[in-house]
């Protein structure tokens, strides 16, 4: 069934991190989790010290040998306890206490995933030829889904178990996109918000270079080329960003 409307304690929010080598962003990323969450460092395999460090400022540490910002989703999917699951990126472009009003949004109902749209701040903050990239997925999502997103960023919220059910399997950079696809088949109520998107701390693993934007849409686009799954939960029909569709 789609996710049950209840309301969490403060303490029962975990949000989820994946940590390549982002030891000059976690003072900033752990200082901005909303008091009372909890935070799960997954560690893919840093060689400066992030472990250590995240570990040292209150963070849970999770270590996950498989390189690949899925496998560092879904191993903190999996190590998470709290109902609801928030995901933000590890380096500083995304401030994770905006994720408060969408696990607002997700406990009262309103939505079963929410997704931050991102709006750049500052030169630098989202290269041209990443921005085409998501843009293009994000056509060929509608064309897929029905879902008219704008963007299919890393800030996002939903509840754990309903996750756990949509059966993810990609362990590379189209996690996040068959997270909304197989959501968006099970009949999911999808929404995005605006977040403003910082120039990031550190180089970017995967859309900072031309090669490694290929190799994300590469990803991305199996995702959508797969088979819809059979529904293992059941809801509403799908919704846009701006509300649903007639």
């Amino acid at each position: 069934m789609r996710p049950v409307t209840t309301f969490p304690a403060s303490s029962d929010v975990d949000v989820v991190l994946p940590c390549l080598n982002e030891a000059e962003a976690l003072p900033w990323v752990l200082a901005r989790i909303p008091p009372g969450w909890r935070a799960l460092v997954v560690d893919n395999g840093s060689t400066d010290g992030s472990a250590d460090l995240a570990r040292e400022l209150g963070a849970t540490v999770i270590h996950e040998p498989r390189r690949g910002f899925g496998a560092a989703c879904h191993a903190g999917l999996t190590a998470a306890t709290a109902d609801i699951v928030c995901f933000c990126d590890c380096d500083a472009s995304l401030d994770p206490s905006l994720l408060a009003p969408f696990v607002r949004e997700v406990a009262d109902g309103r939505a079963d995933l929410v997704l931050g749209r991102r709006r750049p701040q500052g030169r630098g903050a989202w290269p041209t030829h990443a921005r085409a990239g998501n843009l293009a997925l994000a056509r060929m999502l509608c064309r897929r889904t029905g879902l008219r997103l704008h963007d299919l960023g890393p800030l996002r919220a939903a509840r754990r178990e309903p996750l756990l059910a949509l059966g993810l399997t990609d362990r590379r950079s189209g996690y996040p996109l068959q997270m909304v696809v197989r959501a968006a088949d099970a009949g999911w109520r999808v929404t995005e918000h605006d977040v403003p998107y910082l120039p990031r701390a550190g180089a970017s693993k995967v859309t900072g270079t031309w090669r490694g934007t290929w190799q994300a849409v590469r990803d991305m686009s199996r995702v959508l080329n797969e088979p819809p799954a059979p529904a293992t939960t059941e809801g509403t029909a799908g919704t846009t960003a701006e509300g649903p569709r007639p």
